[in-house]
């Protein structure tokens, strides 16, 4: 008998003909198949860690700008208490000498006659003002202080600096101070150049 013909060739596009598939040959596709999945698992697994290291990395940065965040506010808090009690000082120590508060303030804004026994407690309370503020200034230099409380105090810089009865103490301390804040407060109106 002649010798049977060849199989037909395969379609152009498919690697074997269904027909004439051998089990050897569909038991290496399928072992092939095997170590293709095993990789592919390994490669899903490393990617996994991987992402799981990412996720930990980012929370722990969220945990840290959350205790950062935590930490200014306690700072703020800290320096707003330290203020009110250098103030509470202040005012405690013009109780003690026997002097108002309230008639010193009176006084040196000029809406009430200077007391010769006030004079020192006033030039005192000058002097301790120019320091309060430079001090303030660091701070909003260095973001420890709120917009709105710099605000509040750029106010109260430009209130003292034209209170002409304690001119005399800035221009003592002009020369101790930041000259950026010497350019600031110079900014403000000058109430008292015509006097």
């Amino acid at each position: 008998p002649p010798p049977p013909p060849p199989p037909p060739p395969p379609p152009p596009f498919f690697f074997f003909t269904p027909n004439t598939e051998s089990p050897i040959l569909s038991g290496l596709v399928g072992s092939e198949m095997c170590i293709r999945d095993r990789n592919m698992k390994k490669v899903s697994l490393d990617t996994w860690i991987q992402l799981i290291g990412m996720l930990g990395v980012l929370g722990g940065l969220v945990f840290v700008g959350l205790e950062m965040q935590q930490a200014h506010r306690i700072a703020l808090a800290s320096q707003q208490t330290a203020r009110a009690e250098l103030f509470l000082d202040q005012v405690n120590s013009m109780t003690e000498a026997g002097v108002s508060f309230q008639d010193a303030l009176m006084m040196s804004n000029g809406s009430q006659p200077i007391d010769s026994e006030y004079e020192a407690a006033l030039d005192n309370a000058a002097h301790a003002t120019w320091w309060i503020y430079e001090n303030d200034f660091i701070q909003y230099q260095l973001g420890l202080m709120d917009e709105s409380v710099w605000q509040a105090k750029l106010n109260a810089m430009a209130f003292s600096y034209n209170v002409c009865i304690n001119r005399e103490v800035y221009d003592f301390r002009k020369g101790m101070l930041d000259p950026e804040l010497i350019d600031l407060i110079e900014q403000f109106p000058d109430e008292c150049a015509d006097q």
